[in-house]
């Protein structure tokens, strides 16, 4: 007698609930994670099932409540000390995915802006990657595995006025991430970059007037702002099996501003 269709194919199906979270047994390090974009990707990491490490500089209180909201462990670590990284990564012991979201910004004109402003952004948003990414390759690499996503900005592809050192940082974040995808994708490592257009954060707030914010979501297509977990979608994207086959790629997520 043969078994009717539905009820074969719902015999054949897995059930969900067996079936184990993408990130499961991975441990992910989100740097800068206490915070907005920060904030939102580890929380959409550690539902994607990975252990969340939240690396932070200075504000305590605010990765201490993010790691405790994700089950996962906060680490303070000035990410542009190349040997504070590597202490903070030894003392994690693996990193599976690395996601290098720790940025500043200090703008002015360039003919006003000091030395010390341009130095600053450069280690913060650019340099910090380029210790992050190195402490965590070796492990990477014997494991054949691995993803690292870089947040970059849409100033690093179109300019931006008063911002030369930021959009120079993120333009190199943009060339930094082609060369190690094309280093390392032979071991099955991907790595990749997020470029948010303008994302209400507790950084923009603070450095943008409500005139300014008001003329951008004018010019958005989409019509509104981002929002932090607008961009952790990207990035959990990024991270998961299905991106498996994308590397050296700029992902835009800034509702058409840049367009």
């Amino acid at each position: 007698m043969t078994q009717p269709v539905g009820v074969a194919g719902e015999a054949s199906r897995p059930d969900a609930a067996t079936v184990p979270p993408p990130l499961e047994g991975r441990t992910a390090l989100v740097t800068g994670g206490g915070k907005g974009i920060g904030r939102a990707t580890a929380i959409a990491l550690a539902e994607m099932g990975a252990s969340v490490v939240v690396a932070y500089r200075s504000d305590s209180g605010a990765a201490e409540e993010t790691a405790h909201q994700v089950g996962g462990s906060a680490v303070q670590c000035d990410v542009t000390d190349g040997e504070a990284v590597q202490a903070m990564v030894k003392g994690i012991g693996k990193v599976d995915v690395l996601v290098n979201n720790a940025g500043a910004v200090r703008d002015n004109l360039l003919l006003r802006m000091k030395e010390a402003d341009w130095d600053y952004i450069l280690r913060t948003d650019l340099t910090s990657a380029f210790h992050t990414t190195k402490a965590v390759m070796s492990g990477m690499l014997r494991a054949r595995w691995g993803r690292i996503v870089n947040m970059t900005s849409v100033v690093g592809i179109t300019g931006n006025p008063g911002q030369a050192n930021y959009a120079a940082a993120k333009a190199g974040l943009i060339g930094f991430t082609k060369s190690i995808a094309k280093e390392i994708g032979s071991r099955s490592i991907t790595c990749n970059a997020v470029a948010p257009g303008y994302v209400r954060t507790e950084l923009t707030e603070a450095s943008l007037t409500d005139e300014i914010v008001a003329e951008l979501v004018k010019r958005t297509p989409l019509q509104r702002e981002g929002s932090a977990e607008d961009v952790a979608a990207a990035v959990a994207f990024l991270c998961s099996p299905a991106a498996g086959f994308i590397t050296g790629h700029v992902l835009v997520v800034d509702g058409g501003l840049s367009i």
